[in-house]
């Protein structure tokens, strides 16, 4: 019977755990491509006309990228907090498990929202900065309420992983 569960820590808890650090990983990373792409293809129209302009408006794909960076760390924090089972006793616990869970989604899906976000302003912007210079800094100022979407989910992130529950 120790095999399967003790007090609140099945042996299935782990998957769960890891299922956690695939969410922030792999969404937080797709949203980072993705801003990345589409931020890239208005870039590379807009540099056609005005090659001076392509390092200045190569903003929006740094701050994509930032978006990959959480989901990195929030994946390091998760896996280094899941434990394997001893002598076939699990003591990582459900709850601990879940809030992983929840901890990888909160990072992945709001990294994943702030990246599309992103990408679909810098095209937009960029392209719009090669007709007029004057809209760069609005341009700047809605890439950063964007990236704070992916922020607020790392943030939750790193609160929800501290959420423990430790079996005896």
């Amino acid at each position: 019977m120790s095999d399967i569960s003790v007090d609140g820590c099945p042996i299935w808890a782990p998957f769960v755990g890891f299922t956690g650090v695939m969410f922030a990983l792999v969404f937080a990373n797709g949203g980072a491509a993705y801003g990345t792409a589409k931020a890239g293809m208005g870039i590379g129209a807009m540099g056609v006309m005005h090659p001076q302009l392509v390092m200045r408006n190569i903003i929006p794909v740094v701050m994509a990228g930032v978006l990959g960076i959480y989901g990195l760390i929030v994946s390091v924090i998760l896996l280094g907090s899941i434990s394997a089972p001893q002598s076939g006793v699990t003591v990582y616990s459900a709850f601990t498990s879940f809030a992983h869970l929840a901890a990888g989604m909160a990072c992945g899906l709001s990294g994943l929202a702030a990246g599309m976000a992103i990408g679909i302003v810098g095209d937009a912007g960029v392209r719009a900065v090669g007709q007029q210079e004057k809209l760069f800094v609005g341009m700047i100022l809605i890439l950063i309420f964007a990236e704070a979407l992916g922020l607020y989910g790392l943030i939750v992130a790193l609160i929800l992983s501290q959420q423990t529950y430790s079996c005896d």
